[in-house]
């Protein structure tokens, strides 16, 4: 890939299974969570510019603790994830972005090189893991409609990339669809998405279980 990217890092969610206070603020084995993934991307040749999407009373205490070095600004959330992602590419400089939960701090350079090298061929792609479980869908009375097989079911993770214009456009005239992660965007418009190993350790903190499996897993 040739062209610079931005990364658009989010924050921004209401951590309800976490306990209603900002799981990216909390300390992971003496560092905030968020300067995990923040100095992932200042490390990368390819990354010129970082967005961190936050909630306005999150703002102050974020600044205080941002490293200097690379363009870094801040930028506030929307009422849901998709609104968060939409305020970041509204900024976002390049014609590459990439976008990841701030609460997956255990996120690698493998996954920002290899995500950004899919770009010479794909509209979009992201991290991803083989499911080790049985998945089944279900219907509105949880009955079972569907097994998937387990060689072709990915767990999704991010960062996930993608060209800004294409995912800027989607987000614009997708405004009423209830998507979970971006890459829904791209699929329902048609848009091959390439899916790359990433592994099990690039947990998303949801609970404050998982924060305790990060600190024995990244000691």
């Amino acid at each position: 890939m040739k062209n610079k990217a931005s990364a658009i890092i989010l924050m921004a969610g209401n951590s309800t299974r976490y306990g209603n206070k900002n799981k990216n603020l909390e300390t992971l084995n003496n560092q905030p969570v968020i300067l995990y993934s923040i100095n992932e991307f200042i490390k990368n040749k390819d990354i010129d510019e970082i967005i961190i999407v936050t909630k306005k009373e999150d703002i102050n205490k974020l600044s205080k603790i941002l490293p200097e070095g690379k363009n870094i600004r801040i930028t506030t959330g929307g009422k849901e994830r998709r609104d968060s992602v939409y305020n970041g590419l509204k900024i976002a400089k390049n014609d590459i972005v990439i976008i990841h939960d701030g609460a997956r701090p255990n996120i690698k350079q493998s996954y920002i090189n290899n995500c950004l090298k899919e770009m010479d061929n794909y509209d979009g792609c992201t991290v991803g893991v083989k499911a080790k479980d049985t998945i089944k869908i279900v219907n509105k009375k949880n009955e079972v409609v569907e097994t998937t097989e387990r060689i072709n079911t990915y767990q999704i993770q991010t960062p996930q990339v993608f060209k800004k214009d294409i995912l800027l456009k989607l987000h614009e005239t997708n405004r009423k669809d209830n998507i979970t992660d971006d890459c829904m965007l791209l699929e329902q418009a048609g848009y091959p998405v390439k899916v790359i190993d990433g592994d099990y350790s690039n947990l998303k903190i949801t609970t404050k279980e998982d924060l305790s499996i990060l600190e024995i897993l990244m000691k």
